[in-house]
């Protein structure tokens, strides 16, 4: 076999003709027939190896750019990454996978990496790696653009994430100031964005063309080889959210509206606290960010704890934000070195806990599967990537109250009350985007700005009641420009609906009974991708929702708990079960 390089350093300031020869040489790599099962499994160690090699030297040149998107160094070291090395590398991924498929050979944990491969030969085209280079570029300059978005605020110069506390302020007027001054950094350069989605949509729908798709949508679920369910369920799981989970957002925000005592609720009256005299706070800064987060993992799980104080002591967290870092958050993989990486943009604000908690739970993952042999079976498709941080999101809410955590019993109350709404309201969001990415891509209207401005309004309407928008609409279609996903990673979004259903599951089976809701859920995360999809669902004991009385059942378990909290309540868990151990909160 060929001898490969020792850490991921070696390409870091690597070109494609220096990598591609360890690919040539694994290709031409003789294999026996009939196929030797030792030496196919050489061969397959030595390319896994060599995949993370590659992958960490392009993973930390992202790092490097999202952390400073105005660092020109560091943004031609990513575009050469993204543009130039990976797409010319899913060429010679193709390749091997032919040469593995070809020979015959499988064992039980690798069928499903097998049946990928099979996908990812039949529909790689070579005239689309051009393509997808200049869509790296397109998404980088996307990043750019977002990512250097700033306002004036009272004399002070803030990035878009730094308002978020402003939408949270119990004044009126500074919550409509805020999200006005948000909405309009947007607005200011929609043309722009909306031309550089233009570019985008062309290039993908002459990608699915070339390989035989009738548009980008079937292109899409091929491509993330989605075996289990169709756009068909998908449409489904947009009207069963309209039909189960819109009425009871709509119950939340009438609820919202009476105890706000408006006439009528606009959108900056979604996020400021009801329960609370002022806006919680749950950290002052970095370290105690951090602290607070060893604790609450801790107390989930001793394993699981140990994994995140792993990522603080290694300085694998880049947490704050800042002016010139790109927008969102993300959990990726050194795979090399098997450790996570996680990016965000923390303000002080209850969602940063939930984002560190669900970029926590994609660690988890990542720890968990590092220790399968093949880089391919530690891959798991979005929908059970998802389901590992929003599982986490749920299953740390009780150790949020202090001591452990960050709240007072009380703030802990209204956190966990947040949260709960927030799972609703954010299934009729991933319903929208989803049904919008449908409609742009199944439609020819889809090309145009204004059409497409259009139709998100029409298709958010139906999916947010009771909130009065008359007035706003340019705010409103702001709304997508600033949803990263629907430009940079096309059809990335029902996972999280799916995913949020699931772990719904997995939370009502820690009520029931947590430890084995629990190891359910560590079981799940050590399978990786050696599964099909149904199978790792069912390892954490819950299954996928597509259906209306399904949905109902797990909206009315939710809501169950929403009134349990406004009566006082002192756990996320309801008076049933408020003595139960080891799963509950300690609190007085």
């Amino acid at each position: 076999m060929i001898a490969l390089p020792e850490s991921p350093v070696a390409f870091a300031d690597a070109a494609w003709s220096d990598i591609v020869p360890y690919y040539e040489a694994l290709v031409n790599t003789p294999l026996a027939s009939p196929p030797v099962a030792d030496e196919i499994e050489r061969w397959l160690a030595t390319w896994s190896r060599l995949d993370t090699l590659v992958g960490e030297a392009g993973t930390l040149a992202m790092i490097a750019y999202t952390a400073n998107t105005a660092d020109e160094a560091a943004e031609r070291a990513y575009l050469r990454f993204s543009m130039e090395i990976f797409p010319l590398l899913e060429e010679q991924q193709v390749r091997l996978a032919q040469r593995l498929v070809e020979t015959g050979w499988s064992r039980p944990d690798l069928e499903t990496t097998i049946r990928r491969f099979r996908s990812d030969i039949e529909i790689f085209r070579e005239a689309n790696v051009a393509r997808f280079a200049s869509l790296e570029e397109l998404s980088a300059a996307y990043q750019k653009r977002t990512g250097g978005l700033s306002v004036e605020w009272e004399g002070e110069t803030k990035t878009i994430p730094q308002l978020a506390p402003y939408l949270k302020a119990a004044e009126r007027d500074v919550r409509e100031r805020s999200f006005r001054v948000g909405a309009q950094a947007y607005l200011a350069h929609r043309d722009e964005l909306a031309t550089l989605f233009d570019r985008m949509l062309v290039l993908r729908q002459d990608v699915a063309r070339e390989a035989g798709f009738p548009d980008f949508q079937r292109y899409a679920f091929a491509a993330k080889h989605r075996f289990d369910y169709t756009p068909e369920d998908c449409a489904g799981f947009h009207e069963a959210v309209a039909e189960a989970v819109v009425p009871a957002v709509a119950r939340l925000y009438e609820h919202r509206r009476e105890r706000l005592g408006v006439d009528t609720l606009r959108p900056w009256d979604l996020a400021v606290e009801l329960d609370a005299t002022t806006p919680l706070v749950p950290f002052r800064d970095t370290a105690e960010f951090v602290a607070g987060a060893r604790r609450v993992f801790e107390r989930v799980d001793p394993e699981l704890g140990g994994y995140f104080d792993i990522m603080a002591q290694e300085n694998l967290l880049d947490l704050e934000s800042r002016p010139g870092k790109a927008p969102g958050g993300y959990c990726t993989d050194l795979a090399f070195r098997g450790r996570p990486f996680i990016f965000m943009n923390s303000v002080g604000v209850p969602d940063d806990v939930q984002t560190l908690v669900h970029e926590a739970g994609h660690c988890f993952h990542d720890f968990a599967t590092h220790k399968l042999p093949y880089a391919w079976q530690r891959r798991t498709g979005h929908e059970a990537a998802e389901l590992a941080s929003m599982s986490m999101e749920l299953l740390a809410m009780p150790y949020l109250v202090q001591p452990d955590g960050y709240y007072t019993p009380e703030e802990a109350r209204v956190a966990w009350l947040e949260h709960f709404e927030d799972v609703l309201t954010s299934l009729t969001h991933i319903a929208s985007v989803d049904a919008f990415q449908a409609w742009i891509y199944t439609h020819p209207e889809g090309a145009d700005a204004a059409a497409r401005d259009a139709a998100w309004l029409e298709i958010r309407a139906r999916f947010e009641p009771v909130v009065d928008w008359s007035g706003l609409e340019a705010e409103r279609v702001a709304r997508w420009y600033r949803q990263l996903h629907i430009f940079e990673l096309p059809f990335y979004y029902i996972e999280y609906g799916l995913a949020q259903l699931g772990a719904l599951q997995v939370f009502r089976n820690a009520v029931r009974n947590g430890p084995d809701a629990i190891e359910a859920y560590k079981r799940f995360l050590s399978l990786g991708g050696t599964r099909p999809l149904p199978e790792l669902y069912a390892e954490a004991g819950v299954k996928l929702v597509f259906d209306t009385a399904t949905m109902q059942e797990l909206v009315a378990f939710v809501e169950e708990r929403i009134l349990e909290l406004r009566g006082g309540t002192s756990t996320p868990f309801g008076n049933a079960v408020a003595s139960r151990r080891p799963y509950t909160a300690n609190v007085s």
